[in-house]
């Protein structure tokens, strides 16, 4: 069994914490607005956690949108599936929950594929974020839809410069 380090980082959308045990990523959590004191339990340089840190900050300064840090996301076979779905929309590109649905070859599960992106450990890194509505509308985000919304908006306003 292994101990969990975690670690607290400001970024330009509200403080996160960041999980992870000695061989990989398991959580990112958002924390809200207020300001958090940067600190590391228990191991002051943990390898995995400098790696999130410095991925996150990139990706969130626009620089950055291939994530490299290891990832142990604890789920059912079920939202593995879903979460590795996610992990495959294009950065820059959304895709709603019927359309997850098909990827995994289960077309009437959207309302499943749903609550298994609900239950994502890492978002962001597992892009949860781009998975819209059938309508096009945006949905629920567990760091709330203005996190959601910059989180779209810092991906679209990338994506479209690498077209021009």
């Amino acid at each position: 069994m292994s101990t969990a380090q975690l670690t607290l980082i400001d970024t330009p959308i509200g403080a996160i914490s960041l999980t992870a045990n000695h061989r990989a990523l398991t959580h990112i959590r958002f924390l809200g607005d207020t300001p958090q004191d940067p600190t590391t339990l228990e191991d002051e340089h943990h390898p995995v956690l400098d790696l999130a840190a410095r991925e996150l900050a990139a990706y969130l300064g626009g620089q950055y949108h291939d994530f490299t840090v290891p990832l142990e996301p604890q789920g059912t076979p079920f939202q593995q599936l879903v979460w590795q779905a996610l992990k495959a929309i294009p950065w820059g590109e959304t895709r709603s929950y019927g359309e997850i649905a098909q990827a995994i070859g289960q077309p009437t599960a959207a309302r499943a594929v749903g609550m298994a992106n609900h239950k994502n450990p890492l978002p962001i890194v597992i892009p949860c974020h781009r998975v819209i509505g059938a309508d096009g509308k945006l949905t629920g985000y567990n760091g709330g839809m203005t996190i959601k919304e910059q989180l779209l908006a810092l991906e679209q306003a990338q994506y479209s410069m690498a077209l021009i």
